[in-house]
């Protein structure tokens, strides 16, 4: 049997309603006893050499499940949060630049860690999404590592990336991180865990054996609040503490925007460093109201900590999503002390609320898969803070109307980051929204473009239906371009247009 600390009563993201006929009425130690015997049962089809590493791991998921099993619903108790006291939030512009001849030994403290489990899918392609290419037939990946050793050779550094995978991601970014054996960057890689999909009928394992490539639908990567855990039992946490390294620096590997910050990093490791250490940095940055539902940070038991939509009660969700009441929204840029992290993991305080994810598989089946956040342990470390940080450091690509911003003449490209042109009179971006029908795939989107619209002078783009787009096309103020169901609108090469509807049928054809 598998060894499943109990732990108190978890407020989790979402739960089966206590009546509901799905739970079958199976009182909740039995549900974690049919559950364990199960993963015993999935443990025994693996070959014995790894069975000692994957108990340990399922141990951790049926942890997680005898959580969730605890939990008593989403809502934390919104009266008991406070207001948040005036150091919890650092303004980024407060924060001092470091001497040249400093910086050197502080990134040699340094850690960077991108998030790398996930798949380019919602996008059209397959693979991992860090291999889609984002700008000048560079990938997310290419302007990582580019980032990286910029750095390195600038400062004479030596600033490890380490990527965390799935195993979803982890045969092909291994095939891939072979490319940059020439380039000055140690790439190290880990792979965070497998739990396997419950189904929501019976609470136990839809998995029949431990042949996750046989049936891929039946486990899941669980959240990248699987972070710690997996980063320590990789043996690389161990390595860069006896290395002298402090901190890391974590990020999603499609923020384009989450670059080192030197500034952040002097606060951490450099002169500004606080005389009570600062074991855990949250960047955050103003919320806008495209940004609504983003977690925010509050103070809570006092303990500044985040809180994410799915916490909140429904008869404040307007309270949360306001832009007055919660100013900030987090950016998932996250710098943590490493000594820190070893010792919640060995003290075993880490604690992070569970996000219950309903999901239905092809063939139908209803499952559960339970995950965690990074962001949520912030409440685990001493001396956490939040920094306000400029808009430039969150410039996610989830989608295509992403990718239309970061392959425009909005950016240039410098050593691997993105920098906002000059030519653009003002730091905030524009707002673009193209339909789904049409542009979702980056290959539909791509040959909608013969390249890319100047869109400098650019606030809002809205796009649906059959468009396309011609070569050296202009795009300022509002521009919204609306082909109804069965109309296609070909806007010419080399037009302007500002604050333009454009909507209809207009065809350009060649002859």
């Amino acid at each position: 049997m598998l060894d499943v600390p109990h732990e108190g009563k978890v407020r989790g993201h979402q739960r089966v309603p206590s009546d509901s006929k799905e739970f079958h009425e199976v009182t909740k130690r039995d549900a974690l006893r049919l559950l364990e015997n199960d993963v015993d049962r999935l443990l025994q089809t693996t070959e014995e050499v790894r069975r000692p590493a994957l108990k340990a791991e399922m141990g951790r998921f049926a942890d997680l499940f005898g959580r969730f099993l605890q939990e008593e619903g989403p809502a934390l108790d919104w009266n008991k949060i406070q207001k948040l006291p005036e150091n919890a939030v650092m303004n980024y512009s407060n924060l001092k630049s470091p001497k040249n001849e400093q910086i050197r030994n502080m990134l040699d403290k340094l850690v960077v860690i991108k998030l790398n489990g996930g798949l380019g899918t919602s996008m059209g392609c397959h693979g991992p999404k860090s291999v889609i290419p984002v700008r000048s037939d560079l990938t997310f990946l290419d302007l990582t590592v580019q980032q990286i050793e910029h750095l390195n050779k600038t400062y004479d550094a030596n600033v490890p990336l380490v990527l965390m995978n799935s195993f979803n991601t982890d045969e092909d970014t291994e095939k891939i991180v072979r490319k940059y054996k020439g380039f000055r960057v140690q790439i190290h890689t880990f792979n965070q865990s497998c739990f396997p999909r419950i189904s929501r009928e019976h609470f136990l394992p839809v998995a029949k054996d431990f042949d996750v490539e046989k049936d891929m639908e039946a486990w899941y990567p669980p959240g990248h609040g699987d972070f710690y855990d997996t980063f320590r039992n990789s043996g690389l946490l161990k390595k860069f503490i006896e290395e002298g390294r402090e901190y890391c620096f974590l990020s999603n590997i499609d923020n384009l925007g989450a670059t080192v910050d030197l500034n952040i990093l002097n606060k951490l490791v450099g002169e500004e460093r606080a005389t009570t250490p600062v074991e855990f940095v949250m960047e955050v940055t103003d919320k806008t109201r495209a940004d609504v539902k983003g977690g925010t940070l509050i103070q809570f038991e006092n303990k500044l900590r985040l809180l994410e939509i799915a916490q909140v009660p429904p008869e404040h969700v307007d309270d949360f999503k306001s832009v007055k009441t919660f100013k900030f929204f987090n950016t998932n840029n996250i710098w943590a002390n490493l000594a820190s992290i070893e010792r919640v993991l060995r003290e075993r305080t880490l604690s992070m609320e569970i996000i219950v994810n309903n999901k239905t598989l092809e063939t139908g089946l209803r499952v559960i898969q339970l995950e965690t956040a990074v962001g949520s342990a912030m409440k685990c470390f001493d001396g956490a803070i939040g920094i306000n940080v400029p808009r430039s450091r969150f410039l996610p690509v989830k989608k295509s109307s992403d990718l239309l911003l970061v392959m425009s003449n909005l950016y240039t490209l410098k050593n691997g980051s993105l920098v906002m042109s000059p030519q653009r009179m003002f730091p905030t971006t524009p707002l673009v929204k193209l339909g789904e029908n049409h542009f979702s795939k980056v290959k539909e989107f791509l040959g909608r473009f013969a390249n890319i619209p100047d869109i400098i002078e650019l606030d809002h783009l809205t796009v649906s239906g059959d468009v396309t787009f011609g070569r050296g096309v202009s795009l300022r103020g509002t521009v919204i371009i609306i082909a109804n169901h069965g109309d296609r609108i070909d806007i010419p090469a080399g037009a302007i247009l500002e604050n333009k509807i454009v909507s209809g049928n207009m065809r350009i054809l060649d002859h």
